[in-house]
């Protein structure tokens, strides 16, 4: 399981909704500070960057990782453990296994908490500067996509312009179809170069 990930896409949840009602929101503006699309896409890249530096350093200074490692590595191995037991049917191994489980849950929780922990510092600088930094310097839509990025069926999670919006006269996608919005270039950066920066600042949650 990519924890690292995980982490990023709770991060973003609240990115695409009106801070206060809850409500899918317009992020951008109809007449931006930064303007034109290869500018654009690298200022919400740099972005993207040093706000995932921000977070390691958070993570770093909160987050004991040689304890999370060493919690990450039995409770894996314990997994690993059970379901090799699953499937080779062997049930002693399995009741020895499912003797541990209180244990590995405790564990299991223990980790989740030392992982939510950093997000409550960093929660608030990202809200702040989605909020009110970032759609006064772009538009609603930074970046193209070569194919339509709507994988998940609705409209919660969508990360591009679809073809009826980009039909829709006054929409902020008329005219551009699998353009990219705002929080989703963020999103799709942060990806990117998350994994990159906690492996130089020694925070991923990679056991390899």
């Amino acid at each position: 399981m990519d924890f690292n990930f995980i982490l990023l896409f709770i991060d973003s949840i609240p990115l695409q909704f009106e801070f206060l009602s809850g409500e899918r929101m317009r992020l951008g503006s109809d007449d931006p500070i930064v303007k034109g699309l290869i500018l654009s896409m690298f200022a919400v890249s740099g972005f993207g960057i040093l706000l995932n530096i921000f977070n390691s350093a958070v993570r770093k200074k909160m987050v004991d990782q040689v304890k999370l490692k060493r919690i990450m590595k039995e409770t894996r191995g314990w997994q690993k453990e059970r379901m090799a037991a699953m499937r080779a049917k062997d049930q002693a191994k399995i009741a020895e296994l499912s003797k541990k489980s209180s244990y590995m849950n405790k564990m299991s929780m223990e980790m989740m908490q030392m992982n939510m922990r950093p997000m409550m510092i960093t929660f608030v600088p990202l809200i702040l500067i989605f909020y009110l930094v970032l759609p006064q310097l772009f538009t609603y839509t930074v970046a193209i996509s070569p194919i339509p990025l709507n994988v998940i069926p609705g409209e919660m999670f969508q990360l591009t312009c679809s073809a009826e919006q980009a039909l829709e006269e006054g929409h902020e996608c008329f005219g551009q179809e699998n353009a990219l919005f705002l929080w989703a270039w963020y999103f799709l950066s942060s990806i990117a170069f998350s994994g990159i920066i906690m492996r130089l600042t020694k925070t991923s949650m990679d056991l390899g």
